[in-house]
């Protein structure tokens, strides 16, 4: 068996790992490199696995970084399986078709700016492709091995990292032996609201492990819902407005719940409250068709309120002309906007028309990285650069901390612990981290596994001896 690391190895991001035995070539995940314009064009324009070889893909979750190539694939002949969870089929494909909308958009952009004589920039795919590859997605339960051949068995168990999302359990025959891979996708936190916990494997000869926080412990838990239940208090009685950029798929879907859960408890601020995205309009139907999926909380919730995602004061804006209107509104309001770095969509108007007011509050919820426009607010810069003008900061900037959906090196150790009480790891490959966060990683687990991990490099080939 040979592991090539073709994604997230030594970076967070653009996940795709191939596997090959003396008769399968499988490719588990197939993501898109995130960051700085000219840099991911690069390394996204060129896949790196000879798809029409391929037998079939493993999907470990619906994020961009881990789905946004598959595609690709389509469009350079793959015609084979990919295997995923249910929701994550669901997720996916909306996913997908966003994602190819920006695509052709930004290849409308970059041609416009091309100098006389430069080649044409192309759409690394269309929604044609997101159609073709959606018809060879093959969902699965979780819990349940599924036999995909004589020679492969597969099980999904859940991840907690967003909806849908699986640790990956394959079983294959390599030269006449049967070898059992994990490959943790990324690996959720336990206790987060409406995800159930990380569930431990029976150990594995091979195990891809993510690192995203692998040397760094989250905040303490606090009561998050209480937070936030006083910051849209005090901006109510100062008669401002609330911005909360979130990113469409998890977070818009936990302020909401936690929303909910102080409307059924007579605690919400009497103020409107708005969710402006459409992603996240159309990704909430899909936690709501999944309910059954989530954790022990919403099932409780679900016995007296049989909407989690919806309560008499919330609005989920329709239209882009609905979204303008409300930065006329006078009133008091909360508006919920996709956006979780406030680069780009309808966040970015509603903080044009937030930021210059004292009785306002903007609320960052999650990392926010340098150069964004979500950074210059954490900073509190005397002036933030708005549709590239400058805008003096008045509005109130609160961080709430807590929510990451990333495990972290406590949630970690706990998963390998109680993994290892039912199996062993033999070799472990630590991928989708920063090198700081994969070097402490790999001293963290080496009491856990049987040989010293492997922190593999792009492009980089190994032999699986174990």
């Amino acid at each position: 068996m040979r592991i090539t690391f073709l994604g997230a190895a030594g970076e967070v991001t653009g996940s795709q790992h191939l596997i090959e035995t003396s008769s399968r070539r499988i490719l588990l995940d197939c993501g898109m490199f995130q960051g700085p314009r000219a840099e991911a064009r690069r390394k996204n324009e060129d896949l790196h696995c000879q798809p029409k070889s391929l037998d079939a893909v493993i999907l470990s979750h619906a994020h961009i970084d881990h789905s946004g190539r598959l595609p690709q694939l389509y469009r350079d002949g793959y015609r084979g399986p990919v295997f995923c969870t249910e929701a994550t089929a669901d997720i996916a494909e909306l996913m997908l078709l966003d994602s190819a909308k920006i695509q052709v958009e930004d290849a409308r952009y970059l041609r416009r700016r091309l100098k006389p004589g430069h080649p044409s920039v192309e759409p690394l795919y269309t929604e044609e492709d997101v159609d073709g590859i959606m018809r060879s997605f093959e969902p699965f339960g979780f819990g349940e091995w599924h036999t995909l051949g004589t020679d492969v068995r597969l099980r999904f168990q859940p991840a907690g990292h967003i909806l849908g999302s699986a640790i990956v359990e394959l079983e294959v025959i390599d030269d006449g032996e049967w070898r059992r891979v994990v490959f943790t996708g990324d690996l959720g936190r336990r206790g987060m609201p409406l995800l159930v916990d990380p569930v431990p494997v029976e150990g594995a000869d091979v195990l891809i492990c993510e690192a995203t926080y692998g040397g760094s412990v989250h905040p303490g838990s606090r009561n998050l819902e209480e937070e936030l239940r006083e910051i849209l208090q005090a901006t109510c009685e100062q008669q401002g407005r609330v911005v909360i950029p979130a990113f469409s798929l998890g977070r818009t879907q936990q302020v909401v719940y936690f929303l909910n859960e102080m409307f059924n408890a007579g605690s919400l601020p009497r103020m409107p409250i708005f969710v402006d995205s459409p992603l996240a309009t159309r990704l909430t139907k899909i936690f709501r068709r999944y309910n059954e999926i989530l954790n022990a909380d919403v099932q409780e919730t679900l016995l007296s309120d049989d909407d989690p995602f919806g309560f008499e004061s919330l609005t989920y804006v329709r239209n882009q002309s609905e979204s303008m209107a409300l930065n006329d509104r006078k009133d008091s309001f909360v508006v919920i906007s996709a956006g979780g770095m406030c680069e780009g969509g309808r966040v970015v108007h509603h903080l044009r028309h937030t930021v210059s007011e004292e009785r306002n509050t903007i609320v960052l919820m999650g990392y926010q990285a340098p150069h964004t426009l979500g950074r210059q607010l954490a900073d509190q810069r005397p002036y933030v650069k708005i549709f590239d003008r400058e805008q003096p900061l008045r509005a109130k900037v609160v961080e709430i901390d807590g929510l990451s959906a990333h495990a972290d090196a406590t949630d970690f150790r706990w998963w390998f612990e109680q993994s290892t009480q039912q199996g062993h790891f033999g070799e472990a490959y630590l991928v989708h981290g920063e090198e700081r966060s994969l070097e402490a990683m790999s001293g963290a687990i080496r009491d856990f596994v049987d040989v010293d991990p492997v922190i593999p490099q792009f492009r980089q080939t190994v032999t699986v001896s174990y």
